[in-house]
């Protein structure tokens, strides 16, 4: 494979399906702003909020009302389930008893705990279909929430495998009463367009052998996080259910990410075409039910509190201060929950 070989990208936490070796002829973006494909471009202009000006699908910018930990924060009196994204875990043991644990939720679980919130943590197959995680999240609620409604809050991916358990499993053992969606792709990612286009049909299924070889998961959820499938098949045929109240949060890095970041492809791929996002996800992809607003400066990895902390001491010396923090906007979650009701 010249052009189209690909290998296995580091994306932070969730390593994208493949990253392409490009020749000299492919390296400049500016050059593939479609990807060489038109299709990608069509479904684009289809969109009608690509006409907004950003201030009009931003919604509420929120830049700083997560900086620092409230006082008081109010409890939900159902559940709270925590929905992991794309090559996700609820808690990962590298070296048994030896060395500490990492979570997915880091730090998150232990304080919406310690305010007295009842936190359910699910584990779903990392890169398997929707369908296969929403089973597994159907499985993980019904044994853990023992018949007690639930509220869940989901990262990324994690968000489609709740909105498909809720509409299509509708398993009669979970109880769901709302969903909060933080940087979920509801409309797609360009970046999967970019990456199924770059490698091309005819090496998939020799990458995804590779790919299930070296990790053992499955594939499935790949090829659903393209633009196409999610806005002509999975959304049509996954509508809200009128009993659950729909939540969602978007975020968005306002620079171009530094070289050696994860998202430094990604985020000048899905900001040329979709606008602004947060390495991963745009903002128009995330909105769905009620939207919240825009979390301003934060990327996909510090929605989970995975922050780069050179980083964040880098702008203290700076004489600028990081803007949020993962655990007072959960919690505010929680509190919105909490005031609603739920």
């Amino acid at each position: 494979m010249k052009r189209g070989r690909a290998i296995i990208a580091r994306t932070g936490l969730f390593r994208c399906a493949a990253r392409t070796i490009l020749t000299p002829k492919t390296t400049t973006l500016t050059t593939r702003r479609c990807f060489g494909a038109s299709s990608s471009c069509h479904r684009q202009s289809l969109d009608p909020r690509s006409k907004l000006e950003p201030k009009e699908y931003l919604g509420k910018e929120i830049v700083d009302d997560y900086a620092i930990l409230r006082d008081q924060y109010e409890t939900p009196k159902n559940p709270i389930v925590l929905a992991h994204g794309l090559l996700g875990f609820a808690e990962l043991k590298l070296a048994g008893s030896f060395l500490p644990s990492i979570h997915y939720w880091h730090g998150i679980k232990d304080a919406l705990s310690r305010r007295k919130c009842e936190v359910i943590t699910t584990t779903v197959p990392p890169s398997s279909s929707v369908e296969q995680r929403a089973a597994e999240l159907a499985r993980g609620i019904e044994f853990q929430a023992q018949g007690k409604s639930v509220n869940i809050i989901a990262h990324s991916m994690g968000g489609l495998d709740a909105r498909y358990m809720i509409s299509q499993l509708k398993p009669a053992g979970v109880r769901v009463k709302s969903l909060v969606t933080v940087a979920t792709p509801h409309h797609g990612s360009t970046f999967a367009d970019y990456l199924m286009d770059e490698i091309g049909p005819e090496r998939l299924p020799n990458l995804y052998n590779v790919w299930e070889r070296i990790t053992g998961f499955e594939t499935g959820a790949f090829n659903q996080l393209t633009k196409k499938y999610m806005t002509e098949d999975f959304n049509p045929k996954t509508p809200n259910d009128p009993e659950v109240r729909y939540f969602s949060y978007g975020a968005m890095v306002h620079d171009k990410p530094p070289l050696l970041s994860p998202f430094r492809l990604s985020h000048g791929i899905i900001h040329d075409i979709e606008g602004p996002n947060d390495g991963l996800v745009s903002v128009q992809s995330s909105q769905w039910g009620t939207y919240k607003g825009t979390l301003s400066g934060v990327n996909h990895l510090d929605l989970i509190n995975w922050s780069n902390r050179f980083r964040f001491t880098w702008q203290k010396w700076m004489g600028r201060p990081p803007t949020f923090n993962a655990i007072a906007f959960y919690l505010d979650i929680a509190d919105m929950l909490a005031k609603e009701g739920l």
